[in-house]
C-alpha cells in the first residue's frame, strides 16, 4: 500500500524497502540522498552520481529530510554497516 506524504516526489510504499520514504517511480531511499549531501556533494552535483533523479526530486528529498529528520536519521543508523565490517582500508578514510 502505498503512502502518500506532503512531498510531490516523495512516497512510501510497505512493498518498496518495507515503507521507507523513496523517490516516487524509484526505489531509491531519501536517506540515500541525504547521505550523498552528508559527505559534501552540493544537491545539484547528486544527478550526477544518481542519474536517474532530476534535480526538483532530490531537493523534494532534502526538504523531506528537513521535516523528518529524525525519522530518516534512524533510517541511515538501521543501515549503517558496522566498523568491523568495514575493509580496514576503508575505515580510515
Amino acid at each position: 500500500m502505498m503512502t502518500v506524504t506532503e512531498n510531490f516526489y516523495i512516497t512510501a510504499d510497505a512493498n518498496i524497502l518495507s515503507g521507507e520514504p523513496i523517490i516516487k517511480g524509484t526505489r531509491t531511499p531519501v536517506r540515500a540522498i541525504v547521505e550523498i549531501w552528508r559527505l559534501g556533494t552540493p544537491a545539484e552535483e547528486i544527478p550526477k552520481r544518481l542519474p536517474h533523479l532530476k534535480l526538483a526530486q532530490v531537493f523534494s528529498a532534502l526538504s523531506y529530510y528537513s521535516d523528518h529528520q529524525e525519522e530518516i536519521n534512524a533510517y541511515i543508523e538501521r543501515n549503517r554497516v558496522p566498523d568491523d565490517l568495514l575493509d580496514p582500508l576503508v575505515r580510515n578514510l
